[in-house]
């Protein structure tokens, strides 16, 4: 009799063992089908990015080289108002040259992509969430709601930041440092467009910040009071790296790089601090009941 028991036991630690095996192999399969969609939009971005090319390449790859591109105009616009010597940009002296055979072929295939990826960047928001959605419960998925969108707004903020910021004081800073007159900037395509694009997308992802506090705060490895107790150390890293990517040292530019760093912190202890609040909210509802 019993090792009948033990028979009917192990069959159904089998079968449960069997159906986990299964609902693994279904969630790899689901993660599958959003990985392909995803490549799918990233292939339709690249190739609307292949079909207008000239626009691709002359106003957004090569823009921030050139003297009449948006920042440097304000630059001595602000300069001038300001009477700030220095602070228009005049020239820009390197050039951008090709090493390879196939160096402008790859040229134009990378920076397609690149733009692909930046393009379909709220569309894999949109899968990821559609991907964790089902494991959430009603009241995470509440919590959780607008994640694409405001993940969207925050990626399309630091990017253009950083395109339009630091992208064009960094090229200019790096571009004007001159240790002797023997040495003649010769920029490979594919240092220079990795440049763009590394400044470009990290910015993004660093806008992002919020997110992450939000979900480090709902998973309980983030406090606001932690935060607060950083501060100091927050700044002045925030400060160093205003100080290497600006173009000169005056305060001006050091803010106008700084400042939304500086919003980006503080909004991220105001999301932490918000979390806490609800989460001692619904401790003391639960004591309570």
């Amino acid at each position: 009799m019993s090792s009948s028991k033990e028979l009917i036991k192990a069959i159904k630690d089998k079968g449960k063992s069997l159906e986990g095996e299964m609902s693994f192999f279904e969630h790899l399969e689901v993660l599958r089908w959003h990985i392909i969609r995803t490549v799918i939009a990233i292939i339709v971005f690249a190739i609307l990015a292949f079909s207008f090319y000239d626009f691709v390449f002359n106003d957004i790859i090569m823009g921030p080289k050139n003297l009449d591109f948006w920042t440097y105009r304000m630059m001595c616009k602000v300069g001038a108002l300001l009477h700030l010597d220095g602070f228009c940009v005049e020239r820009i002296p390197f050039n951008i040259i090709s090493t390879e055979l196939t160096g402008q072929f790859m040229l134009q295939i990378n920076s397609c992509l690149l733009m692909a990826v930046a393009l379909g960047f709220p569309y894999l928001l949109f899968e990821i969430w559609l991907f964790v959605k089902p494991a959430l419960t009603d009241k995470e998925r509440r919590s959780a709601r607008g994640f694409v969108f405001y993940a969207t707004i925050l990626f399309a903020l630091g990017a253009l930041f950083g395109y339009y910021i630091v992208v064009p004081l960094s090229i200019n800073f790096l571009a004007n440092v001159s240790l002797s007159s023997e040495i003649t900037n010769q920029i490979t395509i594919d240092n220079y467009l990795s440049t763009i694009a590394t400044l470009t997308l990290g910015c993004g992802i660093v806008f992002l910040l919020p997110i992450l506090v939000f979900i480090l705060s709902q998973l309980g490895l983030m406090t606001p009071q932690f935060m607060r107790a950083s501060r100091r150390y927050a700044i002045v890293i925030i400060l160093i790296i205003a100080a290497v990517i600006t173009p000169s040292a005056d305060v001006i530019t050091m803010l106008t790089v700084s400042a939304p760093m500086f919003i980006l912190y503080e909004l991220s202890i105001m999301v932490s601090a918000n979390v806490k609040k609800n989460r001692d909210q619904k401790e003391k509802e639960f004591y309570k009941s």
